[in-house]
């Protein structure tokens, strides 16, 4: 079966996480949580941690325990300067155009934010849709609702018909169970968590298995 879906992660997938830019946003995740949510400094990365662990990000976890205004948490911790962590990837682009299926980004975080990072790094105007927190609501990656979600939102494709490519292996590892195909990216090896590993943006179409 030839892949017509292709869902990209965004943040450490379309740029490396050499950049610097997540470090950024989780130095801003952490001071949303001291300045306006009035949490001890020493609590807030034990905290993350389990909310990363027990919900999948620190904002469902923040959801699901306290009061916070979603849109405010990710206009605040998204209000990082992108230009001095990212840089339009030519290469990348090419990659991507050069796909013929459909094309989403699929994230934990929200379409403003994609839409300003994609402009950065000169990926704008490839994507045939935005899947975010807000669609994904109330689930976010690896939750299995979270993929219910967007394979609606990309139209019902058939799962075996999808390739998804993420950072994380615990993501990789879930859509890989619901039969898509998946590419871990930024790691040198898959292991039982993807179908496939990448981290040269050039070598997507060998990896695809001529099923493209």
């Amino acid at each position: 079966m030839r892949f017509n879906t292709f869902f990209f992660d965004l943040d450490e997938t379309l740029y490396p996480a050499s950049s610097g830019l997540w470090l950024a946003i989780r130095e801003r995740i952490n001071a949303f949580m001291h300045e306006r949510m009035g949490f001890p400094s020493e609590q807030i990365e034990v905290l993350r941690d389990q909310f990363f662990r027990e919900y999948g990000t620190t904002l469902r976890g923040l959801q699901a325990n306290y009061s916070v205004d979603m849109d405010e948490y990710l206009a605040f911790v998204h209000n990082v300067p992108l230009e001095a962590h990212l840089h339009p990837d030519l290469d990348l682009r090419g990659v991507i155009e050069a796909l013929p299926a459909r094309k989403f980004i699929f994230t934990n975080a929200d379409c403003a934010h994609v839409t300003r990072v994609t402009k950065v790094l000169g990926l704008d105007g490839l994507w045939d849709g935005c899947i975010d927190v807000h669609v994904l609501a109330p689930y976010c990656k690896p939750m299995p609702g979270s993929f219910d979600l967007a394979l609606k939102a990309a139209g019902s494709p058939d799962p075996r018909a999808c390739a998804l490519l993420d950072d994380q292996a615990r993501i990789t590892r879930a859509a890989r169970g619901l039969g898509m195909y998946t590419i871990l990216v930024g790691k040198e090896s898959a292991g039982e968590d993807a179908d496939a590993a990448l981290v040269k943006w050039t070598d997507l179409p060998g990896l695809l298995d001529g099923r493209i």
